[in-house]
């Protein structure tokens, strides 16, 4: 089963036509997915002092959390869809990072980190931003390919080399009809990540 992790507010946005669109493929395609709208679900991205007493067991107070886990260990892929928002994954994904990695269950330490989410065999990571992919990547310091992927990834046993990262740039700028054929092409685009 695929998780998607969905990280924008925003019904009319371009990362909800993105949701839908991708969703609307995996069920034509008779593909099962579970999505997590974080927004929608409530999700909170900050650590209570309850959350911190508890982290270091790798423990959690909130129901959501260990919800999210359980979807998560079921799943075989995972598909983010966000914002870039300040040349940074938005706070409610982040701390969806933050708060459901945890110890125990993302990764061990004995003593060294290991990922133990070894049932993710992809992961897809599909941004939009103001800024082109080779803006992000040469001028912001590369938030997705070598924060997330190559480091955030294999922290929590994911491969970095069973990653790919999908981005539309210019997202504000650009014409509706880029903004069309980027959907129209999003299967494609996701596929071509898979092989």
């Amino acid at each position: 089963m695929k998780t998607i992790v969905y990280a924008h507010p925003y019904e009319g946005s371009l990362n909800h036509a993105i949701l839908t669109r991708l969703t609307a493929y995996f069920d034509s395609t008779d593909q099962p997915y579970h999505v997590i709208d974080l927004y929608r679900d409530g999700f909170d991205p900050r650590y209570s002092k309850e959350e911190l007493r508890l982290f270091s067991r790798g423990e959690t107070p909130y129901q959501l959390v260990k919800d999210y886990q359980q979807v998560i260990a079921q799943s075989d892929e995972l598909i983010f869809i966000s914002p870039i928002w300040w040349y940074h994954l938005p706070a409610e994904l982040k701390g969806f990072f933050d708060k459901v990695m945890l110890k125990g269950f993302a990764y061990a330490e004995d003593p060294d980190l290991r990922g133990l989410l070894h049932n993710i065999r992809h992961a897809t990571v599909i941004t939009t931003a103001t800024m082109t992919k080779a803006e992000l990547i040469n001028d912001a310091g590369d938030p997705i390919q070598s924060n997330l992927i190559a480091q955030t990834f294999p922290g929590i046993g994911i491969a970095p080399q069973t990653a790919h990262w999908i981005h539309l740039g210019e997202a504000n700028t650009t014409t509706d009809a880029v903004r069309k054929q980027f959907l129209t092409d999003l299967p494609e685009l996701y596929l071509h990540g898979q092989a």
